[in-house]
């Protein structure tokens, strides 16, 4: 992607993070997160950004700020994978334009600071920084509650690699990981919801993408060089297949791992493209092409996920429907000029609460 048409795209692209921050309701995850009363580093930051600008450009400004660096992270990470500048501008793009990033820009999560933490760890490893790495890994221990599949998937990196001193790091987290009871939730009976999982990344990537995306992993995994960002990928990816055949899983737990992996598909590709002579490209470009489109719409989707409802002949189709339930009945109540409302979903309270409906009782 030129210069001349990537920047322009950045900023028409954090035009539209501002607008979706803005405007679209507070979710059932944010309203748990503004309201909770453990003190979690991200409540901190969330409240901290409420009390700095009133409304939801305020409760998501730390996802916005987050959002802004992982960019600029990820586009500095390309560069270990891409030589061209127009390839690591395009790649940049793509990992931009994925459902799962935008939506993870936008709203206030854990994932936003997961994100970021893992491309500096990469790049940490790629310049032998290890105390910054040691620093990394202390923050995702205290951030992330699931951190312990990072640190299984840098601990099997280092004993297939034989890195001793990074062996030994994350070996230390992982014990400390157990000792303080962090990790993921292991348990159930066989319930099938491998389809289920496999459903929620490919609409995280968009379906094409994603199907690639499990054939780079697959390839390199039989005969390709492995470094850190594939072991990360790829070791976080089946461990929530693994589980979710038993399981329902929180997909926030993996996601973040998984998704900066998406350089090696495109990695993989521009090599493959480049190898062979320009008259047998052609089905390639037509693939990417293809992709690309599926892309973008999966993206579109999300940018104009508000006048989708308008398509739809129950509103409760819309796979926003629970953001836009509270905001809705909090508008109704507004004009009724009645302050206070009780309802038995807690969640819901909690999203009128941000709208100023208080439970009545």
């Amino acid at each position: 992607m030129r210069k001349t048409l990537f920047y322009p795209f950045l900023a028409v692209y954090v035009a539209i993070l501002v607008y979706l921050a803005w405007s679209t309701p507070i979710s059932p995850h944010e309203a748990k997160i503004l309201y909770a009363e453990d003190g979690g580093i991200v409540t901190l930051l969330v409240q901290s950004g409420h009390d700095l600008l009133d409304g939801l450009i305020g409760l998501r400004l730390f996802s916005l700020v987050a959002g802004l660096l992982s960019i600029v992270l990820y586009h500095r990470m390309t560069g270990y994978y891409l030589t061209g500048e127009d390839d690591r501008r395009f790649a940049t793009a793509v990992f931009m334009l994925l459902p799962g990033i935008i939506t993870a820009f936008v709203l206030a999560n854990h994932s936003v600071l997961v994100i970021p933490l893992v491309l500096l760890f990469v790049i940490s490893h790629e310049r032998g920084w290890l105390w910054v790495q040691a620093l990394l890994m202390l923050c995702l221990l205290v951030l992330h509650e699931a951190s312990i599949v990072f640190f299984g998937a840098v601990f099997i990196y280092a004993v297939a690699k034989k890195e001793v001193p990074m062996g030994v790091l994350s070996g230390f987290f992982i014990f400390l990981a157990v000792m303080i009871e962090q990790g993921v939730e292991v348990g159930g009976k066989p319930a099938g919801h491998f389809a289920e999982m496999f459903g929620l990344y490919a609409a995280l990537f968009s379906p094409a993408l994603f199907i690639y995306f499990f054939y780079t992993l697959y390839r390199i995994f039989l005969r390709e060089e492995k470094d850190i960002l594939w072991y990360i990928s790829f070791i976080a990816l089946i461990a929530s297949f693994v589980l979710s055949l038993r399981q329902r899983i929180v997909l926030t737990d993996f996601a973040p791992y998984v998704m900066t992996g998406v350089v090696l598909a495109l990695s993989l590709f521009i090599r493959t493209l480049r190898v062979r002579l320009p008259q047998y490209r052609k089905p390639y470009k037509i693939g990417l092409w293809a992709v690309m489109a599926i892309l973008i719409s999966s993206s579109l989707a999300i940018v104009l996920h508000r006048p989708l409802f308008l398509l739809l002949d129950d509103p409760k189709d819309h796979f926003a429907y629970r953001l836009y339930e509270p905001y809705w009945l909090a508008q109704k109540l507004h004009k009724s000029h009645i302050e206070c409302y009780d309802t038995a979903n807690q969640t819901m309270a909690l999203q009128l609460r941000f709208y100023g409906i208080d439970a009545c009782h």
